[in-house]
This record gives structure tokens, sequence and C-alpha cells, in this order.
């Protein structure tokens, strides 16, 4: 079957099946999550669906379904917007934006010398794993990829290695912020500024609370308008030969067109849902029903978060990349504990 048969011929009966395997895995992982104490229902899910992905195995049929999973991620994070004002993110503004500017050029630059100095990995692969570790997750590592003309082995290696640490952290952190005695902002911030990639960020949140959940929601938001500027840089940094070899206006459009692709276009979604809270738009019994609309796409978003987990992918990330994104990891994730708890509270 060609590619454009194939196309046309995947309307909506070709999702049902991993739509409704979403369904199943994130209903299982609320039972396992209602039954397991201290288990929320978010890891739960993911944790369900990764036994299933490497057990029995994901059929192709099922894929199309499963791989939505980013769009109701999307989708529930834009309507969490109803549960938060701009009040709210006013207040905590500049001091977020300090904490969030400066996170995040760190780690890039941190991972960025770590890879070059101590473990002597390949430039262009130490900047896959700057920008997976520094922004957010698989999502920049694809993001950068071609700013930084990597091949698709780098990519690999990457996203593997990344996804490694997403579910890792997404576990460890929740069981951290309670041993650390972590109010809901400081973990929220936290979990938002030093994890990888969304879903898990949103996870973590949730799983020690609500309040918790859409701090760290939202610093990960601010976190990601950072991958457009980041794309530009390395696109700069990486420009082959003089900047006369290639046409000025070509290498403009060029430019533009990487900022456009790499933006995370949700978010605007999530801040005009926001402003629209903030403006009385929503009644009690609205927001409500968004709340509880957007707690039911996060449940099938981390089902489907955890179908797509492949331990023999991860496996294949080898040691150095891993070593690098650890030392990083550790480093930033406890100096910027001690930062955020300055600036927000205990």
């Amino acid at each position: 079957m060609t590619a454009a048969a194939s196309d046309e011929a995947t309307p909506l009966r070709a999702y049902l099946p991993g739509l409704a395997a979403l369904v199943v895995v994130g209903l299982a992982g609320r039972l396992v999550g209602a039954a397991v104490p201290y288990l929320d229902p978010l890891i739960a899910a993911v944790a369900v669906g990764a036994l299933v992905a490497n057990t029995v195995g994901v059929p192709e049929s099922f894929l199309p379904g499963v791989e939505t999973n980013k769009l109701w991620l999307e989708t529930g994070i834009v309507l969490m917007g109803a549960r938060i004002t701009l009040g709210a993110l006013l207040d905590a503004g500049p001091t977020l934006a300090l904490v969030v500017v400066v996170g995040v050029t760190a780690t890039v630059l941190l991972v960025e010398g770590l890879s070059r100095t101590l473990f002597d990995v390949p430039r262009r692969l130490g900047s896959l794993l700057a920008a997976g570790a520094g922004i957010c997750g698989v999502s920049a590592v694809v993001g950068v990829s071609g700013s930084v003309r990597a091949d698709e082995n780098q990519i690999a290696y990457a996203a593997a290695t990344v996804l490694l640490f997403d579910l890792l952290t997404l576990f460890v952190y929740p069981a951290l912020g309670g041993v650390l005695g972590l109010s809901d902002r400081v973990f929220g911030v936290w979990a938002g500024l030093t994890m990888f990639s969304t879903g898990p960020v949103t996870a973590a949140g949730f799983a020690v609370s609500e309040a918790a959940g859409r701090w760290a929601t939202v610093t990960k938001l601010a976190r990601n308008l950072l991958l457009g500027g980041l794309v530009l840089a390395y696109s700069l940094y990486y420009v082959d030969g003089p900047s006369g070899d290639a046409s000025s206006a070509g290498t403009s459009r060029s430019k533009l067109a990487l900022l456009w692709r790499s933006f995370p276009k949700f978010v605007v979604g999530f801040f005009a849902v926001v402003a629209l809270s903030s403006a009385g738009a929503f009644s009690r019994v609205e927001t409500a029903q968004l709340t509880t609309a957007y707690e039911w796409l996060f449940l099938v978003a981390f089902a489907g978060l955890g179908l797509t987990v492949d331990f023999d992918d991860l496996r294949d990330a080898g040691l150095r990349p891993v070593a690098v994104v650890l030392t990083a990891l550790l480093v930033v994730s406890s100096v910027s504990l001690v930062a955020i708890r300055t600036a927000f509270g205990p």
C-alpha cells in the first residue's frame, strides 16, 4: 500500500483500537491506583501501560490510536488553564521566569560541558542531550536535531536516554517530595524545572497534589517556550562554512520555519483559557466539568505514555550519554531545589 493510499484509509476507524486501548489501560491504572496505597492513578496508568507494552506488546493496528496520547495531554493542559488565574501567575511571574531562564541555561551549558570534557561524548550527541535535559525531553531532541545536523543514531541514543530518565524521575520525584517535606508549590516548580518531558512532569506533579500539578505544568510550559530560542542558537552555532555561502533571505526563512515548527503551539491555548478564567468566563459548575475532563484526558494520555515505553530501546542508550545526563540532573536538581526553597518557601 502506498503512503498516499495509507493516508486516505486512516480516518476514525484506524484510531479506534488504539483509543480503546488507552481507555482500558487508563481505567486499569485508576483501579490499581485505588487499590495500592500511595500510588497515584496517573503513575499507575504509566506503569500498567509499560508492563503491557513490554510483555504482551502493542499490535501495529493499535499504534495510530495509541500515538494520539500527546494530543490528549496537550488538550488536558489547555483545559487545565480554567483552574489557574492570571493573578496567581503574575504573583510568581518575575521570580518564576528568572528561575526558569537560569535553570535552563545552566542545564544546557552543564550538559554541553560534561559531554565534551569529562565523558567525551560526540559534540552533536551532546547538544541533543543538552536540549532534551534543558528544555522538554524528546520533543527538544527532535526539535534541535535539524539545527545540530545530527544523524539518526545520535537522535535515537539521545531520545532513549531522555526516556530512561523520564521513567525514573516519574517515580522518584514524588517519593523525594514526600521525604523532603516539600510544599506543593516548591515541589511543582522543582519538578517543572528539572524533570525532562511534559508528560512525566505533569504526572509527577499531580501525583503529589492538584496544586503541585498546576505549578509543575506552568513551570514546564515556561521552559517549553524557550525551545525556539535554543533551536535558533544551535542553528547559528552549527552553521557549516562562512555565512556568505548561503542566501541570507533563504537562511532567515529557514530559521523562522525552524522556530515555528519547534514552538509548542498548545501553550497559546493554555494561556487563552487562563485569560478567560481570569475574566470570569467559567461558572463553578463549568470549571468543575473542565477539571473532570482534563483529569480523564491526563489518564488516557499517561496510559499512552506507558504503552510507548520500550525497555529494549532504553537498554540501548549507552552508558556515556546516561552518565552525562545523570550527573547534570543530580547537580541541577540539588542546586535548584535550594534556590526554589529560598524563593518560594519551604
